[in-house]
Parts: structure tokens; C-alpha cells; sequence
């Protein structure tokens, strides 16, 4: 039995939501066992996050009830769902690759199909938050990897098709965000003026830079948002794609929890299955204080109603094949590969640019290499810029690549470049890099 009530008072002044349970669940992270907590921050905490439209949507009246529909001897005549009967579709099958097949020793592909209810369930229209057995697994993976238990902790789950949008921009270096500086900016806010509310980071293998926040730049980071309170935007598309010599360090999801004295509820984590599954399924899910959840739901429901029931149904058809443990073999397989590719790509960037032609950080996670050109200066820029030197030159070689100033909000020069070594053959990444170099080369032999 568990029962909750508010109690202790958070900094602000908002009490937080104290939760009594018989047992606390315990579950074992890193070689850490922690457990669920207690407490986390209430609903009026997050008011001020949302924006007017958001605080003043309501729950569609149509929508809202479709889970009375699953009531023991309710006759529905609610929504206009179309009758499945009239449906062509009458099965779906597809084959997946074993997570014990390797080149070497090849193990044959495993049959996965989706008939009978569950073709039912992906055909029709769904709940917003996601089809419930897929709602149900994505919790379940949450607790398996971060520790995290919906029950009793204020959190839930909903099922999303993927963004992008970028809120903030904190200076960062190899370690991740420089927490020193955001310390520092927070310190001299100018009085009146708002606090951020959010903060946003992509903390493995981030795109552009490639580089994993260390664990003691999260703890930081973590300590910020909760002094400052704002929330952490955890986008985490390269989690499963963490192939450092360390041992991954903890999400922020993970992290939040393991002081019992502080409540939960600064963190929304934002979690993708297109590096791993598939990046035409367009399938992630976000995971954080329910009440932000509610209003994601609130807007879903509004501007398309659901993600597709259909993708849905594949997805979940597959990973619930795979299992958790085939799961984490295939994702651990995945990192693998990359990391091979990794190593590859970066042999030829210290064959082709080692000599001082351009300085990077290795990447432990992710598809990218951001390095810096060691170019002579140009355009009233001392370090140089990338921009004409990729988008022109290196085009007219027969190599492409992204130049840094596409990454920076304000088109600001740069002398970074970002590449990808995730498609392209590994017999053409010594040439590529050989032509991107002989197109510096030739710039910097120049006369400004």
C-alpha cells in the first residue's frame, strides 16, 4: 500500500509531496543499489514552466474518456473510430536480426509478427500517452537502466515521434557543459530579470561535439537546477550508443534519485529508438514529472492527436521479442560497431591531420568527430572559418562535411568542422579525410 502526503517545504515555498510506502523499491545501477524516493516536487511547482496556451489547454472531452471504453460491460458509442473490420490489413510479419549473430558465427534471423489484438490495437486509434503495453515496457526499461520506478516517485511516461529544438547555449569543452560557467552566469543575473527555466543537453556523444559529460560535471549540473530551480532537459539519443573505456556514467534521470533528502522532479528525459532500431520509425518517449507529461499530452492530443498506433505496434512487436536481455546484447552491439568505426575514422584523422593540421577530443558515444582547423585567419576571424573551406572547396574535392558555424545559433564563424563516420564505407574514410586535408592545406599556403 502506498499513500502520500505534502509535508516538508521546498525552497520556494511549495510543500512537496511526501510518499509512505510498506517497502521501498530497490534496484541496483552501476553497482550502486538505490532506492525509490520518498519525496517529489507537486504539480503547482511546475505552473510557472508551462506557457499560458499550455496552463489553460484541457483534456479533449473525447479522448479523455476512451479508457472507460476498457470498462468491464461498457457499451461505447463515444468516438468515431473506424470499424476495424474493414481494415485490408490482416497481418504483420518481419524478421529481426539476432543479437547473438555476428559475421563470424551467423545466427538466423528471429520472426516477428503482430496479429489478432495487437494488430487491433495498431490499426485503430490509440491513447496519447502510447499503446499501454508499449507504455508499460518503456517504464519497465527505465527502472532496468536508471533505477527509476513510476510508482510513488511523481513521474510518467509518453510516447513521442521526435524532435528537435534547441533552447539554450552554455560554452562546453571535452567534460560536457562547463557547470562553472553556468554557475557563473546564474550568479550575476540581473535582478528582475527571470531565471532560465530550462536547460537543455544532450549528455552522450553529443551532436556536434561528440564529447559525454563526466559524472562529476552532471552532479553539478544537477546541484544547479535544483538551487536555481530550473529543469534539465535530458536528451539522450546516444545513451545506447556509449562505447568509452569507462563505465557509462549515470543518467541525470538516474542521478536525481539518489539523494534522499532532495526531492525529485528537476528532470525530464527525452530517450530515442532511432540510432538503435530505426531512424524511419521515428519512435522515442519522454519520461519525467507528470505534470509536465500531462501538458505534452495536452498538446499531442491537440495538434495530432497520437503517434501512430502502427509504429507503435512494430516497435513494441520487436523489443518485446528481443527481451530486455537481447535488448541491451543488440544495444551493446551497436555501441560495438561504432566504436569500430570510430577508431577507424580517427586512425586516419591523426594520419592526415596529425601534424598539427587540426586538434579534436576523442568521442566516446555517438556517430561524431568535432575538430578544430588549425587555419590562417580570415574575414576579421584569428582562428579562421570553416564555412567557405567545406561548403565550396571541399565540395569541389568530392568530400562533404558540415562547417561549425551551422551549429551555432548566431551563424557565428568557426573553425570547427563535424563529421560523421556512421554510413560512410570504411575504405573511403582515409581517402575522404586525405581530401579534406589537402583542401586546408592548400587555403592555409595562401595569401590572406
Amino acid at each position: 500500500m502506498t499513500t502520500s502526503h505534502t509535508a516538508v517545504s521546498h525552497s520556494n515555498g511549495i510543500p512537496i509531496v511526501t510518499v509512505e510506502a510498506e517497502s521501498v523499491h530497490a534496484t541496483k545501477i552501476n553497482g550502486v543499489v538505490s532506492s525509490s524516493p520518498r519525496n517529489y516536487l507537486p504539480k503547482e511547482f511546475y505552473t510557472p514552466y508551462l506557457s499560458t496556451l499550455a496552463r489553460e489547454r484541457t483534456p479533449n472531452g473525447i479522448r479523455g474518456l476512451f479508457p472507460l471504453e476498457l470498462l468491464p460491460n461498457m457499451l461505447s458509442l463515444l468516438a468515431g473510430k473506424p470499424a476495424p473490420q474493414t481494415f485490408p490489413i490482416t497481418s504483420l510479419s518481419f524478421t529481426v536480426r539476432s543479437p547473438e549473430s555476428t559475421t563470424e558465427h551467423p545466427v538466423s534471423d528471429i520472426p516477428v509478427s503482430v496479429s489478432g489484438e495487437a494488430l487491433d490495437e495498431a490499426l485503430q486509434y490509440s491513447a496519447t500517452r502510447g499503446i499501454p503495453s508499449f507504455v508499460g515496457w518503456v517504464e519497465r526499461l527505465q527502472e532496468r537502466f536508471h533505477g527509476r520506478s513510476p510508482k510513488g516517485e511523481g513521474w510518467s511516461v509518453s510516447i513521442g515521434s521526435g524532435s528537435q529544438d534547441l533552447l539554450y547555449k552554455i560554452p562546453t569543452d571535452a567534460h560536457g557543459v562547463r557547470s562553472s560557467d553556468l554557475r557563473t552566469m546564474l550568479e550575476d543575473w540581473p535582478v528582475g530579470k527571470p531565471i532560465p527555466r530550462t536547460m537543455y543537453t544532450v549528455p552522450y556523444g553529443c551532436n556536434p561535439t561528440g564529447t559525454t559529460a563526466t559524472l562529476e560535471r552532471r552532479v553539478e549540473l544537477l546541484a544547479l537546477a535544483r538551487k536555481y530551480d530550473f529543469l534539465i532537459l535530458e536528451d539522450d539519443p546516444y545513451f545506447y550508443l556509449y562505447y568509452g573505456d569507462a563505465e557509462r556514467p549515470a543518467s541525470y534521470f538516474h542521478l536525481e534519485a539518489q539523494d534522499p533528502s532532495e526531492p525529485v522532479g528537476h528532470v525530464l528525459r527525452f530517450d530515442s529508438l532511432s540510432k538503435i532500431l530505426s531512424a524511419g520509425m521515428r519512435l522515442g518517449f519522454v519520461c519525467g514529472p507528470e505534470p509536465i507529461i500531462d501538458a505534452i499530452m495536452l498538446h499531442t492530443s491537440s495538434a495530432n492527436l497520437q503517434v501512430s498506433s502502427t509504429t507503435q505496434a512494430i516497435g513494441f512487436a520487436l523489443l518485446e521479442t528481443l527481451g530486455y536481455d537481447g535488448f541491451e546484447r543488440h544495444t551493446q552491439g551497436v555501441s560495438q560497431y561504432y566504436r569500430e568505426r570510430r577508431d577507424v575514422f580517427e586512425k586516419a584523422m591523426r594520419r592526415h591531420f596529425g601534424d598539427g593540421l587540426a586538434e579534436w577530443a576523442t568521442p566516446e558515444a555517438g556517430m561524431f568527430v568535432w575538430f578544430k582547423l588549425n587555419l590562417r585567419s580570415s574575414n576579421g576571424s584569428e582562428e579562421g572559418d570553416s564555412n567557405a573551406l567545406i561548403a565550396q572547396r571541399a565540395v569541389a574535392k568530392g568530400v562533404l562535411a558540415i562547417p561549425g558555424t551551422s551549429f551555432f545559433p548566431n551563424g557565428r564563424t568557426s573553425a570547427y568542422v563535424r563529421a560523421s563516420f556512421s554510413t560512410i564505407a570504411l575504405d573511403d574514410v582515409d581517402e575522404a579525410l586525405r581530401r579534406l586535408a589537402e583542401v586546408v592545406r592548400e587555403y592555409n599556403a595562401e595569401q590572406p
